[in-house]
């Protein structure tokens, strides 16, 4: 799994766009159009070729996710070989990952605490305890906090803080269970607009 090393907001700053990588999107706002290195302040960004752009849309996904490239790439090869929009595949794919849904549903800040909370095995996917960020769920999969969980400090105002968020249209939380149903699969208006899938799509099409 891939993990964001050093200072996150230098990374927010080269894409120009919050990738949710802090809990607060207050602070990274701040210097979000300011490009970082000595010239950061200039405010200007360097032209960058076609081939320049499919890669960084890529590696902005990629941190996004917090994905290695070779897991990455499997899962773009595998929305390829499915019939309709690869594109559209790929974001579902990505979207339904159990890591996302955490994150998503509300129990967790940031993707990245989301996936720490799964690999210690915090969460149960239809009664059974799963503790893989990368599986993938289904619709009508039901995802739920472990009750010896709900003990802990992190979690001990979870149904109030359920019961605030707003969730995807492809989600149902049930804040006093602690749990969220995966009630279809994200449709378009669910999907992430923070990266262009299709230069994605280009850029592993040639390799």
């Amino acid at each position: 799994m891939g993990r964001t090393i050093g200072p996150t907001n230098k990374i927010a700053r080269r894409f120009g766009v919050n990738l949710g990588l802090k809990s607060n999107p207050v602070k990274v706002a701040r210097r979000l159009n300011q490009p970082p290195g000595v010239h950061g302040p200039s405010g200007k960004r360097k032209s960058v070729s076609g081939f320049g752009k499919q890669l960084l849309e890529k590696q902005k996904a990629k941190i996004l996710y917090g994905m290695r490239e070779r897991q990455f790439r499997r899962y773009v090869d595998i929305a390829t070989r499915m019939t309709g929009d690869s594109g559209v595949h790929l974001q579902q794919m990505l979207e339904m990952r159990l890591d996302n849904v955490v994150y998503r549903a509300g129990f967790a800040l940031t993707r990245a605490q989301a996936r720490q909370m799964v690999n210690h095995g915090m969460f149960i996917v239809n009664g059974k305890r799963i503790d893989i960020p990368s599986h993938i769920v289904e619709a009508g999969d039901v995802v739920t906090l472990k009750e010896n969980k709900r003990k802990k400090r992190l979690f001990e105002n979870i149904s109030e803080t359920l019961s605030k968020k707003e969730v995807r249209s492809w989600l149902s939380v049930d804040a006093a269970q602690a749990a969220v149903k995966i009630t279809s699969k994200p449709v378009d208006a669910d999907l992430e607009r923070l990266f262009d899938v299709k230069l994605i799509i280009e850029y592993y099409s040639t390799r």
